[in-house]
């Protein structure tokens, strides 16, 4: 029996993060920025969704409209999606995959939920959310401490995610991403925001050392140095958006290796050669 990968993310302090940031109140323009990114995608479907799978806990105002009727579901601390499966018509998560330590095995539960042609809209942090943060942190720490500590947590890439769609089996996939540049005062501002969206460090190898006044001193002189424009200091959040469908018949597929009627050359007006 081969041992259990280790998990990546700490399960109670996701659990926290969240449950205070519901007590926060805070600005939530990630949340709303990707609520409006991902009623722009579907707004590019023509069809009307019946029954719809929420993946949370609260669905949002701006999402009620994108479906007739509503179900609310989300994963357990084991990691299973409370839902039944071939039920929806469409599924989507807002950044509630971002601490999940199976990740490929959480979209093919959300797939099995889906109706056969059903569709999955979700939204994650990419790879460059806060990449200034992780860079000044790097280098505070390793100044002061002789050393660096996981404090913001490694991000895919749109590469990467879209090949876990395929992996997952859904038909269709697309990842894309948009940036959003945010400007701060200070660290604590940033901070701020971070725990308002649930987003802190729930890393399960996070060190429980209370930073210290020299390590915020170093990193805030960093910031300043490396990630200031006009004064106000630079947070990078990317927001990869995903697409997939449940396969069905119906659904377009790749054609055939060698199937073409038409050459590409006589497309382009250029003569073939053999390598």
């Amino acid at each position: 029996m081969s041992a259990q990968r280790p998990s990546l993310f700490d399960v109670r302090a996701v659990e926290a993060a969240r449950r205070r940031a519901g007590r926060i109140r805070g600005d939530r323009f990630l949340d709303e920025a990707a609520q409006e990114g991902l009623a722009d995608r579907l707004s590019a479907v023509a069809r009307r969704f019946r029954h719809g799978l929420w993946i949370g806990t609260t669905l949002p105002a701006a999402i009620r409209s994108l479906a007739q009727d509503w179900s609310l579901a989300d994963f357990d601390a084991q990691e299973r999606l409370a839902a039944k499966e071939s039920n929806f018509d469409l599924a989507i998560s807002l950044y509630t995959l971002q601490a999940i330590n199976d990740l490929p095995g959480a979209l093919i539960q959300i797939r099995r939920a889906l109706k056969p042609d059903g569709l999955f809209l979700g939204s994650l942090f990419g790879g460059d959310t806060l990449k200034e943060l992780r860079d000044c942190f790097a280098l505070a720490e390793n100044e002061i401490r002789g050393g660096i500590s996981p404090r913001v947590a490694p991000f895919a890439d749109v590469r990467d995610l879209g090949g876990l769609l395929q992996r997952a089996g859904y038909a269709l996939p697309v990842a894309d991403s948009e940036k959003l540049t945010v400007r701060y005062p200070n660290v604590a501002g940033l901070v701020r925001d971070l725990r308002a969206h649930g987003q802190t460090n729930v890393l399960a190898a996070r060190s429980r050392r209370f930073l210290g006044r020299r390590v915020m001193t170093a990193l805030e002189d960093c910031y300043a140095a490396r990630h200031a424009g006009n004064g106000k200091l630079e947070a990078t959040f990317e927001t990869i958006f995903l697409t997939g469908w449940a396969p069905h018949e119906s659904q377009q597929k790749p054609l055939k290796p060698g199937s073409a009627k038409a050459r590409l050359s006589d497309a382009l007006g250029t003569v073939e050669r053999k390598l």
